[in-house]
Formats: C-alpha cells, structure tokens, sequence
C-alpha cells in the first residue's frame, strides 16, 4: 500500500484536473440535488466511495480505523506559526487526553475556544479536526483545545458530551495559562461536535454559569430524529447517509435514551433566549442540512445573533478536506472569520 504521502501526491494530481474531466471520471455529469451542484471533487470522493462497504456494515472498532486512514490522506496541513501542545485534563471518568494550538500572533483579548471533532459520537479523535483546529487558531488569533472525549459503543450518551463539558469547564477555569481573555471560553464543533455545543450553551443556562463567548456549530445534529426534507433528499449523501446516521445514533444512544431530551436533542429546547452569539455552518449535500438552517433560524428569533453560511456545493464533513478540496478549505477559512467577527462585536 502506497504510503499517505504518496497517497496525498497522487490524489494531488487527480484533482487538479479540470471540472470536466474530474465529473467524466466520477460517473459523468453533473450531481445537482435539491436545487443544488456538488463540487466536482465531492463528487470524485463519492464515486470513488461506493466501491467500498458502507460504514453502517462494519464494526465501529473498523470504521474508527478505515475513518482515520481516509481523512490522513485528504486533510490539510498544520497552518504555519500554529504551536500544540498536548494535555491530559481530568475527566468524570478519568484523564482527556486534549490538545491546544496557540498561533505566534495571539491576540490576549480574545476568548479562548474548545472544540469538539465530529464523528457521530462513535469515531474521530484529535487527527480528525487537526487542521481546522490550527486554521481556527490562526486567524481567530487565539488558542484552541480540541477535545477527545469518551466514543461509543464503550461509552454510550451521556459519555462524550460529559467529557466535553468537563473540558470546557477546566478551560475556563484555566484560560490565563493560554494567553486567552479572562472571560469563558467559546464552545464549538462539527457534526456530533456541534450537537455537543449547542448543548452546552444551554446546560450552562440550564445551571446558572455563564454563557460561552460564542456557540461555533458547524453542519450540527440538532435533533437525533429529524424527519426534515433534506433527510430524503440527501439520504444517499457521501459521506454522511442516513443509513450511517442510524447506525451512529445506534451505538451512541443506550436503550433507554429519549431522542427529545434536549441533551441529545438540543432543538427540543422550547425557549432558546439568552444563548451565546452563534456561528453556524451547513453543508448543502447533508441530511442535516434543514436541522442546522432551521437551529440557525430559531435563535436569531429568540434574539440572538446568529451569523449563518450554508456552503451548498459541499458536503458533511468538509472541515477534514482542506487538503483535498479546495472550497473546503475555502469555506473553513471563512467560518474562522466568521468567529472573529462575533468576537470583535462582543469586545
């Protein structure tokens, strides 16, 4: 087996070819789903995905390692002037392993963030959102510490999110030894990561602490039970499908878990006033899709402000492309700037 570089040199290679050729050796023509265009090199991937078992066949001890094979190769590389650090916080059930990114031109009055990787509460770890992680770091001007908490099938609902919650509270009691302002950290992540946050922000309403800086959802499942339209229309979505997401939810959740319990659900939320500013991002070739459009919609309606980007030619999971698709990188960048600017209007 050729090695990652190599891998990564020859994939290089493949997807700088022209649109039209990348769409002829992806099955030809154009994907446009639901009013929207698949980028070409999405579309490449997709192809290229479906001569191999779907996720929801194998074991999760397998899909952990094939997920973390497959991302190595497509990921993009630390941003310069990003240090990490590597830490072990103390958890509910014993040492997080953490990671914190610093940028060389840290901005001291900036709110620290803590993020969460995505993965559906059953793969993932620190590789996975490495790269925009250190894209965050860079051009926020802050430090980041990405979170890896506790996966299913060992650890089922509420492990991970407690974890997280354990290392948001341990940031913000800890945001002077990061050269971060002394004001609570943001929360953020992708995906399950992003289910996490928003949770977050309101069991800290829920308990009376403070509200994070800022909640950073990123293509979020807000609702474990959505029956929204883009649950159909993207079912057969690469990567993420609804067939993975059942089998995701069926590891995570344990047998006498209630999907509209707001832990788990955080749409089921009846009042969601007085929440943290938000950054929320979706990708249009999603099954979540409408859940995070319609999350974005009702905290601006509940008087927060809400800074809301759907990126409708990609699909879940782009924040782990930015070395392998262009628009993904793109659009991470963006997301980044994005959180500066809701850091700026709070300072």
């Amino acid at each position: 087996m050729a090695s990652d570089a190599a891998q990564k040199t020859i994939l290089k290679l493949i997807l700088s070819l022209p649109s039209p050729v990348l769409r002829a050796m992806s099955g030809g023509g154009v994907v446009y789903k639901g009013g929207r265009t698949l980028d070409p090199r999405f579309q490449f991937f997709a192809h290229a995905a479906k001569k191999m078992p779907p996720m929801s066949s194998v074991s999760p001890a397998e899909a952990v390692a094939g997920s973390a094979r497959a991302l190595a190769v497509v990921q993009g590389p630390l941003e310069p002037g990003v240090r990490t650090e590597s830490l072990s916080i103390e958890g509910p059930n014993g040492p997080i392993p953490c990671r914190a990114y610093r940028p060389e031109n840290q901005d001291s009055t900036a709110p620290l963030i803590v993020y969460a990787h995505m993965g559906g509460g059953v793969i993932g770890d620190l590789e996975t959102c490495h790269a925009f992680c250190s894209i965050l770091a860079r051009i926020v001007r802050t430090a980041v510490i990405s979170v890896d908490y506790r996966l299913a099938p060992d650890h089922k609902f509420p492990a991970g999110l407690e974890d997280v919650l354990a290392a948001y509270r341990w940031a913000r009691d800890n945001t002077a030894r990061f050269g971060a302002a002394a004001v609570p950290p943001a929360i953020g992540g992708d995906s399950m990561g992003g289910n996490f946050s928003a949770i977050i922000a309101q069991e800290m309403q829920r308990r009376g602490e403070p509200q994070p800086a800022a909640q950073i959802l990123i293509y979020p499942a807000v609702d474990v039970a959505s029956e929204t339209p883009s649950m159909t229309t993207y079912a057969d979505a690469y990567p993420l499908t609804r067939a993975t997401m059942d089998w995701f939810m069926g590891h995570y959740m344990g047998a006498d878990a209630d999907p509209a319990d707001p832990r788990l659900s955080p749409d089921k939320t009846a009042d969601l006033s007085g929440l943290a500013p938000a950054v929320i991002a979706t990708a249009g070739f999603d099954p979540l899709v409408d859940q995070g459009e319609a999350y974005a919609k009702r905290l601006k309606d509940a008087g927060i402000a809400v800074r809301y980007r759907c990126y409708d030619s990609l699909a879940h999971g782009f924040t782990a492309f930015t070395g392998a698709i262009p628009a993904a990188d793109a659009a991470c960048r963006e997301i980044a700037g994005l959180v500066r600017e809701t850091f700026d209007k709070q300072a």
